[in-house]
């Protein structure tokens, strides 16, 4: 059973003898190249406007309510 640690060992023997010794390295090298460029990395201005919404939105308290009081009373 590969919930317990030895069963975990286990399996790490059944897989190397299945798929060789390079088995961990390999599927480890996969998982850099799978991913491609999406979100927020095509589009760096839309994740500083996202962040801009999150601060207005953020639920600080009082302080958040000070800092916005006083930004006002210098305009």
């Amino acid at each position: 059973m590969a919930g317990t640690t030895s069963g975990g060992k286990r399996a790490a023997i059944t897989n190397k003898q299945k798929y060789g010794n390079d088995f961990y390295a390999r599927i480890g090298g996969i998982g850099g190249k799978a991913t491609g460029a999406k979100g927020f990395a095509l589009n760096p201005e839309l994740a500083k406007l996202a962040g801009q919404k999150g601060g207005k939105k953020s639920k600080r308290g009082k302080a958040k309510v000070k800092e916005e009081l006083k930004e006002k009373e210098k305009n």
